[in-house]
């Protein structure tokens, strides 16, 4: 006599789409990246780049991660992921990816920071790159808080 068993259900949350994007732990995260990633970028544009190797990559990193966040966001709002669980893979992998390279980017930028104390106009252009220190590695915390929240959800 065969028994019948309950059918394995599948217990993985929806992806979010439309205004739960901003409600749900690991998604919420997007709006604060991509709002302190901006003013990293345009803290970074308002100083006199005095190491324009190392602002550069700030920069680099700092806009293209804005850009490609906000893509990420509309795709979250539109419901492009048809609740797919290749988003889930795409989101950690790109949050993971970017973390690693905005903790560069900060760090690099705190070495800017260092080196425009001593320089000309040194009050106005310090604060100004300490500010950019701060929002970096507040965004990078921002970034590797989400990556981590997704994988282990």
């Amino acid at each position: 006599m065969a028994s019948a068993s309950p059918s394995v259900v599948s217990t993985q949350p929806a992806l979010p789409s439309g205004p739960t994007v901003f409600k749900k732990v690991p998604y919420a995260f997007i709006l604060p990246e991509i709002l302190c990633g901006t003013w990293v970028w345009i803290l970074v544009a308002a100083t006199s780049v005095s190491f324009p190797l190392l602002q550069g990559w700030v920069m680099y990193v700092s806009l293209s991660s804005c850009l490609i966040s906000l893509l990420l966001l509309i795709c979250y709002l539109f419901g492009f992921h048809k609740n797919s669980e290749n988003w889930k893979v795409l989101d950690s992998l790109y949050h993971g990816a970017t973390a690693i390279l905005y903790m560069s980017a900060a760090v690099l930028q705190a070495n800017a920071t260092i080196h425009s104390e001593l320089g000309p106009n040194s009050p106005l252009y310090y604060q100004l790159n300490s500010a950019a220190s701060f929002f970096a590695f507040i965004t990078t915390f921002l970034y590797i808080l989400h990556a981590f929240s997704i994988y282990y959800q």
